[in-house]
């Protein structure tokens, strides 16, 4: 009988997506805010998806995109975390060296035509140095002062260019993630009402329960939003 060989598998189309995650520098570290939810298509099938984890000592690692390859990107960051440790030499690695681990892996993926589907943000803080980053599937990558993934990137930005500053308290700074997260609950079909926030500080990383955004329906163009329109009713 024949060995059967199977066949290379791939991420040919994201098939369970989450949407934009947004992440900004405040006075003493990195917030980021993502929702909980996980889209199959344009389904909205789950809705306790947890997109925010931190990473190593120093780090915390946001992804919008395909929520299996995500999963593996964190299978491959727990292998790169576990074989620093086992060096135990005192030292660890900080957020600049994951992020630059994973603009690697997403270039390395592209070139192999089997790119991980996901953008991601990888912020932290060591030796009082604040470090955030993003990177997405094409091994496209950049830092600043604050990042945003998928629509964020369109609807949050021009937000944070406007109100962003780095004396921001944690609480302004939380106030202003909001702020983005509910205009993409408004604007974006994929977002749900079940927000994450998450901060590292150089004491660590916390992930803080989940809650709901105050929300406000009855404007006008809410109402009748093809009031006006040329052909409309």
């Amino acid at each position: 009988m024949m060995n059967t060989v199977d066949e290379s598998q791939r991420t040919l189309y994201p098939y369970v997506t989450g949407s934009s995650v947004v992440a900004i520098k405040y006075k003493d570290g990195i917030l980021m805010a993502a929702d909980m939810g996980g889209s199959y298509g344009s389904t909205l099938r789950y809705k306790s998806i947890e997109r925010l984890k931190p990473i190593g000592k120093h780090s915390l690692l946001g992804a919008s995109g395909e929520i299996s390859d995500f999963q593996e990107i964190l299978r491959y960051l727990d292998e790169l975390i576990l074989t620093d440790n086992m060096w135990d030499d005192g030292n660890s690695l900080g957020p600049k060296e994951v992020h630059n681990y994973l603009t690697r892996l997403m270039y390395n993926r592209r070139n192999k035509f089997n790119p991980l589907w996901n953008s991601l943000i990888l912020g932290g803080v060591k030796n009082g140095q604040k470090y955030l980053g993003t990177v997405n599937m094409i091994g496209v990558n950049f830092e600043d002062n604050h990042v945003a993934t998928g629509l964020g990137n369109h609807l949050a930005r021009p937000i944070l260019r406007e109100e962003w500053n780095e004396n921001l308290t944690f609480e302004e700074g939380v106030k202003l993630l909001e702020k983005c997260m509910r205009v993409l609950l408004y604007r974006d079909r994929s977002a749900v009402n079940k927000i994450q926030i998450s901060k590292i500080t150089e004491e660590g990383a916390t992930v803080f329960p989940a809650f709901s955004l105050k929300t406000y329906w009855e404007f006008s163009a809410f109402k009748n939003p093809t009031a006006g329109a040329e052909g409309s009713w």
